[in-house]
């Protein structure tokens, strides 16, 4: 069986107030015209279909119209969980009609747990729907005290499965969870993507997918399996944040064979326009071979620049983001050069400061950006709960 494994579309995602939705739709016609040619029996989107829980509409309309080609056109089966962004709700709205039709959704975690049953030349191969769920609603939805962590969550989940699991046919978990080799917190491979807990670890043992021929995951944005081959994250298919700017990226395509053997194929995907970093002097960059691209600009000249983003626009029209990679500081009155992702906030407002005003900001000032930036923190944290 050929198995496309894709994931984290974020459809309507906003990146440094630039709407992607037609990005994405670029991009997604490549992974129509990759259908064509393949012409996979599944296709498994491993969740974060949206980018939050109210998409905008024209990120509603591009989902919709990629599976009506994909479902209704090519009569591919498509099966798909919620991530942490979606709503749970909402996309599990209507699912059990739309399955008739070979989209199947699984929106929010139930305890009725039932496979998706598909059929090749050598017999059935069960796919286990498992979408993002928090530990506190899969302990009210198994009735289990004991669960307390996404570890413990997806232990139970598994366990539960287990207990109806045909070992004698291939089996494939599609799930969305922060999946690391022994369980231990380990750096996102993403700023785009938020943590899945504040305060807690939200890491999950890969160990608990033994019992799977092959476990098809989202959530991180770099594709790159943990533990062993078969326990895989597709990645996203655009790159999202600075973070990911030397990602490639693409979807899966995975073959199962008779015996439950795995073999894996990544197929790159090639954006409308690529996200990358330039740094350099202004003059300099302000010499360089005009481009579309999304550009992030790190500035390393060390006295300050006027209007950087309407110069830098005039090479990089689509420009996103210009900042200092160094600036200078007075240190026992001796000039230094630093680089500002080793200063403190409030140094960084102290030399912005002084740069704009002429003079070092006083006691009232500091303590009201500080004030201020506390209040966005605040303000942040709240937003991702």
């Amino acid at each position: 069986m050929k198995i496309f494994h894709t994931a984290d579309w974020h459809l309507g995602k906003l990146v440094q107030g630039v709407y992607m939705t037609e990005d994405q739709q670029y991009i997604l016609q490549q992974f129509m015209l990759a259908i064509d040619e393949e012409k996979p029996d599944v296709i498994v989107i491993a969740g974060d279909l949206y980018d939050r829980s109210m998409p905008p509409i024209e990120a509603v309309n591009l989902l919709n119209d990629i599976f009506a080609e994909i479902v209704l056109d090519k009569k591919i089966p498509v099966l798909a969980v919620a991530g942490n962004h979606d709503s749970a709700g909402r996309l599990n709205f209507g699912s059990s009609l739309m399955s008739d039709s070979g989209l199947h959704i699984k929106g929010q975690f139930t305890k009725d747990h039932t496979p998706i049953v598909f059929h090749d030349e050598y017999g059935e191969v069960h796919f286990h729907l498992v979408p993002y769920a928090e530990p506190a609603s899969v302990r009210t939805t198994l009735e289990d005290d004991s669960i307390r962590s996404h570890q413990d969550a997806m232990g139970k989940i598994i366990e539960h499965i287990e207990r109806s699991l045909d070992t004698t046919k291939r089996n494939v978990f599609v799930g969305h969870a922060f999946v690391t080799k022994y369980g231990e917190e380990e750096a996102n491979t993403s700023d785009s993507e938020r943590p899945l807990s504040i305060g807690g670890s939200d890491c999950v043992n890969a160990a608990l997918f033994k019992p799977f021929n092959y476990t098809a995951l989202g959530h991180l944005h770099k594709a790159h399996f943990v533990m062993n081959e078969t326990i895989r994250y597709a990645g996203s298919p655009l790159k999202y944040s600075l973070s990911e700017h030397l990602h490639e990226k693409g979807f899966l395509i995975i073959e199962l064979d008779a015996q439950g053997e795995v073999t894996v194929a990544k197929r790159k995907l090639i954006a409308r326009r690529d996200l990358r970093v330039v740094e350099g002097l202004m003059d300099d960059l302000l010499q360089l071979p005009p481009s579309d691209d999304y550009v992030f600009v790190r500035l390393t000249d060390t006295t300050p620049v006027t209007s950087p983003m309407e110069r830098i626009r005039t090479v990089f029209p689509h420009a996103m983001h210009v900042e200092r990679k160094a600036i200078r500081q007075e240190v026992l009155h001796e000039i230094q050069v630093v680089e500002t992702e080793k200063i403190e906030d409030i140094d960084l407002f102290r030399s912005f400061f002084t740069d704009i005003i002429g003079i070092q900001p006083d006691q009232d000032t500091e303590r009201l950006f500080t004030e201020l930036l506390q209040e966005l923190l605040d303000e942040e944290r709240e937003t991702v709960k």
